[in-house]
């Protein structure tokens, strides 16, 4: 049995009750227009979609991206950085904590009016107070459109990537967007989901008959695996790397691009393994040229302290899902990468 609570408001309309400026969109427009340079390979800067595994409270997630602000100027001739503000989280069991979208408090009752409202003010401040436009995962097609106008990169996760709507979705947005291999590892399902959202399609969306034309910027996202004993397998390394750069190659993209998600379960979910594998997949960049082609940079889960605590726990700016690297040790490896632009 499904209970229908109540009506939630149009997209539009909550983008009507709260608006961006038109300084506000031309920083969005220009960050979308400089992600897809670095996809395209005209740009040779790496980008690093970096920030918390979640954003589970508003106050943390603008003094980080207020942190990342100042460390984007002193590096942005090397690294592009967009913030992580994932505000809704998958849960394999469907247990757990789903994000603020879900529960704009933690420990009170989900309540999806106030986390639409919740999640665009917060992206909606982050883009004011630093300039930047942010990242977030589409775990619903059918919400992209409440932050449409304030992201600048979009990921299909783990477990939605083989899903029809996500990838017909995907094919009509406007910014780059970025399928992970799924939880099995499996690269022709990532793959095949990189070329249905890169070709146009007709299908139902939210009570629309819609048409899109094809995503030029959708690119591949290396996340690992887990084999059939439920051993984690990364898929960052040298010989993976080689053999996507010929995958790839077949597929005729505009952006044969691939990002390296230095967590999960290629840190076999050791959140302080992360600097390692840059530096390993860095390492593999300069030995072979079309691994250096196609590696665009790293997706990487960092937040103000190190670790991760229960949901509830009272440690400003630690992850409440999966552990993250703490500021002092995200600033190191952000400035080992770009030493090595």
């Amino acid at each position: 049995m499904i209970e229908f609570k109540r009506k939630l408001p149009t997209f539009q309309a909550i983008k009507d009750m709260y608006p961006i400026s038109a300084e506000m969109a031309e920083r969005k427009q220009n960050t979308d227009s400089a992600v897809k340079s670095v996809l395209a390979g005209e740009d040779d800067r790496l980008l690093l979609v970096i920030g918390p595994c979640s954003a589970d409270r508003e106050d943390a997630v603008l003094e980080y991206a207020s942190r990342l602000r100042v460390l984007q100027e002193e590096v942005g001739d090397r690294l592009l950085l967009v913030p992580r503000v994932y505000s809704n989280k998958p849960r394999t069991t469907g247990e757990g904590y789903k994000g603020m979208l879900h529960q704009p408090d933690p420990n009170a009752r989900p309540d999806m009016l106030k986390g639409l409202i919740s999640i665009r003010k917060m992206h909606m401040k982050v883009l004011e107070q630093t300039g930047f436009s942010t990242a977030d995962e589409m775990l619903y097609p059918e919400n992209h459109f409440y932050l449409s106008d304030v992201l600048s990169y979009v990921t299909v996760g783990a477990r939605s990537v083989e899903n029809q709507q996500h990838r017909l979705v995907s094919s009509g947005l406007d910014v780059a967007v970025g399928m992970k291999n799924p939880t099995g590892g499996d690269l022709d399902v990532m793959l095949n989901s990189i070329s249905a959202a890169s070709t146009h399609h007709t299908f139902v969306y939210n009570g629309w008959e819609v048409h899109t034309g094809g995503n030029s910027y959708v690119h591949a996202i290396l996340r690992g695996g887990t084999d059939a004993d439920g051993n984690y397998v990364p898929n960052y390394g040298y010989d993976c790397l080689a053999g996507l750069s010929e995958m790839l190659a077949e597929e005729k993209l505009t952006a044969p691009a691939v990002m390296i998600d230095t967590n999960h379960a290629n840190s076999g979910k050791h959140w302080e393994k992360q600097s390692e594998i840059a530096a390993d997949v860095l390492g593999s960049a300069e030995r072979n040229a079309d691994i250096k082609r196609i590696v665009k940079g790293f997706m990487i889960e960092s937040y103000l302290v190190d670790g991760c605590q229960r949901p509830g726990g009272d440690v400003f700016g630690q992850s409440i899902t999966d552990g993250c690297l703490g500021w002092e040790k995200t600033k190191e490896l952000v400035y080992r990468i770009a030493e090595k632009c």
